[in-house]
């Protein structure tokens, strides 16, 4: 059976930059095994794809994740036995994922989407001339993390007042999956946890208790009607908004972050880019194939069963490597490089594949979008800022910039 050393998904190197651990588990085998682990990361397209339909052998349910300790001994965490496990949404099966979903379809239609774009376009194109005036700065802080906490605080219908805590608790989103956690931070993330979600309580029951011609259109409105005619609970609810903050916050600021760094990196790319400006959304869908926001999301395993030939128990843990898949050179020619040319660009799975594909796809592609243009605009020199690396979360779950700094003109 194919094999890695736990400890190579934690360290450093491989948290930094993960693409040379997921080519060598691509040659070892479709399906590989974390360690002695009953945890198993899958690699290729082909198995992905074959994972992502079987969903009577493999739930979505987060009944567990992947930590490595202080003394650098990974293991698996189990959320049931500890009382943790809530799945909504992206973690839940059917039906009550299609439940989920149709009430969050509403707010994200493409009209409602549309609507936003100038709002965004104005909030990003004065970050972009600050920015400038400054001649250099923290892009994730200005902009990158800003925006698309913006967005979730005009989904949820907040008030703008809220919008650093928004950014704080989206940024921390993807925190308690990130692998590596010393006892000091996991508190930390606990004490804010428990903080965003009395948040999100008080405002579901402030629209619980209104009539609903006096509720807003948000998205909360939405889940709290679908409270009303029984279709969610309360819990279910709040836990949606709580998943929300990662999926349309946390996820969106990996994509731009991603995005402008490819861009600050290649000044052949920008001047193409600003030559052919019908060529953003090509350049973003390459930006999400290349640096998926997620590098996996886990399925726990139903029955005894295989795939591609590894043999699987009921509750093994598999890994389906969204950013492993997306750079699988039996799928995608020259995988490791940018190419605004690639044929069907857009079937990647930095958006999740099947059931699960992200519900907010075209919202988070016009984010990058307007983000991107912004820059291309506003600037006529972008560049990382030589004296200043950039730095990724240290998390084996997420692909986030922490701080990219520029240099602009």
């Amino acid at each position: 059976m194919a094999a890695i050393d736990a400890t190579e998904l934690f360290s450093a190197d491989t948290l930094e930059a993960p693409y040379p651990l997921y080519a060598r588990m691509r040659e070892l085998g479709p399906v590989c095994q974390i360690g002695g682990m009953r945890a198993f990361f899958v690699s290729t397209h082909a198995a992905v794809d074959a994972a992502v339909k079987r969903h009577e052998d493999f739930s979505a349910n987060l009944n567990g994740m992947l930590l490595c300790s202080e003394d650098l001994r990974p293991y698996v965490f189990s959320l049931s036995s500890a009382g943790t496990s809530s799945n909504v949404i992206a973690t839940a099966d059917e039906p009550d994922h299609s439940v989920h979903r149709r009430l969050m379809l509403p707010p994200l239609k493409a009209s409602r989407v549309a609507r936003m774009e100038s709002e965004l376009r104005a909030f990003a194109e004065e970050r972009v001339a600050q920015l400038v005036r400054d001649g250099s700065g923290d892009i994730c802080a200005r902009l990158t993390e800003t925006l698309p906490a913006l967005v979730v605080l005009r989904l949820l219908g907040l008030e703008p007042e809220a919008l650093e805590d928004v950014r704080r608790w989206a940024m921390m989103g993807g925190d308690l999956l990130a692998g590596r956690i010393d006892t000091s931070r996991l508190a930390h993330l606990l004490s804010e946890t428990l903080e965003q979600y009395q948040f999100l309580a008080n405002h579901v029951d402030l629209l619980l208790s209104r009539a609903h011609a006096d509720r807003d259109d948000s998205l909360t409105a939405t889940l709290a009607t679908g409270v009303d005619e029984g279709l969610i609970s309360r819990e279910q609810a709040i836990g949606i908004l709580v998943i929300l903050y990662g999926a349309a916050g946390e996820s969106t600021a990996s994509l731009i972050g991603s995005a402008v760094r490819l861009l600050a990196e290649d000044q052949e790319l920008q001047a193409r880019l600003r030559a052919e400006p019908g060529l953003v959304p090509a350049f973003v869908e390459e930006a999400v194939r290349l640096e998926s926001p997620f590098k996996f999301h886990y399925r726990v395993v139903r029955r005894e069963t295989e795939l591609c030939g590894t043999p699987l128990l009921p509750g093994d843990t598999l890994l389906l490597g969204w950013a492993s898949a997306n750079r699988d050179p039996s799928v995608w020619a020259d995988p490791d490089s940018l190419r605004l040319d690639r044929p069907q660009g857009d079937r990647h799975l930095g958006f999740g594949y099947g059931v699960h594909f992200c519900i907010g796809a075209p919202l988070a592609r016009m984010e990058a979008r307007v983000v991107i243009e912004s820059l291309l605009q506003g600037t006529s020199h972008i560049a990382a800022d030589p004296a200043r690396a950039h730095v990724h979360v240290p998390s084996i779950f997420v692909r986030r910039l922490q701080h990219l700094h520029l240099v602009v003109r």
